[in-house]
């Protein structure tokens, strides 16, 4: 492995400081799921299971928006839908803290439906500003600063609530989310790029580009966030279980770090996996993490295969899907993997707590490790029939394979980057 091209990904122009403002605007979204629970649990006085519901709603309301948010992208441009979500995000976070239950339960979908899509926005701009050749050290930069940012929004938001109060942090993470567009809005980073068609050419039909190959992606990307939303609860079952949750923190921390440095490996290496393989290695290195028993150091040491297999597996995700998509419907399909992403978390979390309390802890691993490993390996025939059908289409754009194929005497290998 070598630095060289990460220091060439950062020398691209405007690269560098969309990275610092995406790690930056990503903290108090990342806070906002957390600052939420408390809020209902601690100010309104009701369960987690309603404080969940509130949760599940506003999810529905993020997985809808994100794809009808990006082709307003598409079509508009990128400020336009920023001021739009930038005031419903002001307007929900301000009147949401002091709302009954029964009304942010009904609020809490259109704050879903309208919520800034940092994320999509992010990895459209990467894919404007870097050529193809650099796309993946630039995905894998933004997948590290993603670990980044959920290392420091939920824990910053739950030392604001322990210090002040659950009313006051969604006020601060409402400024800060407000903050966030502000900023995207002031650096305005480009959604296609210079070589590519503006937003005035007509538009592709989706039925053109929403082939079966971009819905395997789109699978991928759902089982994985899938496997970690049940890792994550999983981890607390297991330390809660064996009464050592003081070390909650240790242990996602260590899980997080370890993603970090998979991610930098999966932008240094000339030869990175494909997409479903890392899938598929996720799945298989999440099934077994339970049997290192209760004691958080051994946890810490399973989660190493896995947790080095988060960040590439999104950022492999996040490259492909940047490359099947047209430059004038990347923000729609930049949206739909916003929403896979969401809906793999809202799944895994529910399915890891429902095999948790039917079976004990260390089967919620098990569970989503194997479900994920499932949908790698009904994702993979389609690959390889693909790759081995020599009248398929080529695309309009070079794409990443999905699966790893060996060059034929009648084609030349694929660079190495």
């Amino acid at each position: 492995m070598t630095l060289t091209p990460y220091r060439r990904a950062l020398a691209l122009p405007g690269i560098r400081s969309l990275l610092i403002v995406a790690m930056l605007a990503r903290i108090p979204v990342t806070a906002a799921s957390v600052t939420l629970t408390l809020h209902v649990v601690d100010d309104l006085h009701r369960g987690y299971a309603a404080a969940g519901l509130v949760a599940a709603v506003m999810t529905v309301g993020s997985a809808i928006g994100a794809p009808l948010l990006g082709r307003l992208v598409d079509r508009r441009g990128l400020r336009p839908m920023l001021v739009l979500t930038t005031v419903a995000e002001a307007l929900f976070w301000a009147a949401a803290q002091a709302m009954p239950y029964p009304a942010l339960l009904v609020t809490s979908f259109f704050g879903g439906l309208l919520t800034l899509p940092i994320f999509s926005v992010i990895r459209q701009s990467i894919a404007a500003l870097a050529p193809e050749d650099q796309r993946r050290q630039a995905y894998a930069l933004d997948s590290m600063s993603v670990e980044l940012s959920f290392m420091i929004g939920p824990a910053l938001a739950v030392l604001m609530v322990t210090t002040t109060s659950a009313r006051s942090t969604m006020l601060a993470v409402g400024a800060g989310i407000v903050c966030s567009g502000l900023a995207l809005f002031a650096l305005n980073p480009p959604v296609r790029g210079h070589d590519e068609p503006s937003a005035q050419t007509a538009p592709v039909a989706r039925r053109e580009w929403v082939t079966p190959r971009l819905v395997g992606v789109l699978a991928i990307v759902a089982a994985s966030t899938l496997v970690l939303g049940g890792t994550d609860v999983a981890v607390v079952a297991v330390l809660r279980d064996a009464g050592q949750m003081q070390w909650t923190g240790a242990v996602l921390a260590a899980w997080g770090a370890y993603s970090l440095v998979g991610g930098f490996a999966y932008g240094a290496v000339s030869r990175p996996l494909p997409p479903v393989a890392l899938l598929i290695l996720l799945g298989a290195c999440t099934i077994p993490v339970g049997l290192g028993g209760g004691q958080w150091w051994l946890l810490c040491l399973a989660l190493l295969p896995a947790g080095a297999l988060c960040a590439p597996t999104l950022a492999a995700t996040a490259d492909v899907v940047s490359r099947l998509a047209p430059p004038s419907a990347r923000g729609e399909a930049m949206g739909l993997h916003g929403s896979a992403l969401t809906v793999g978390l809202a799944l895994g979390a529910p399915l890891a707590g429902a095999v948790i309390d039917g079976s004990g802890p260390a089967w919620g691993f098990a569970a989503t490790g194997l479900l994920g490993l499932l949908v790698g390996l009904v994702v993979l025939p389609g690959e390889l029939r693909r790759r081995r059908t020599p009248q398929a289409a080529a695309p309009t754009t070079p794409t990443p394979d999905l699966v790893p194929s060996a060059p034929t005497p009648s084609a030349p290998a694929p660079p190495t980057r």
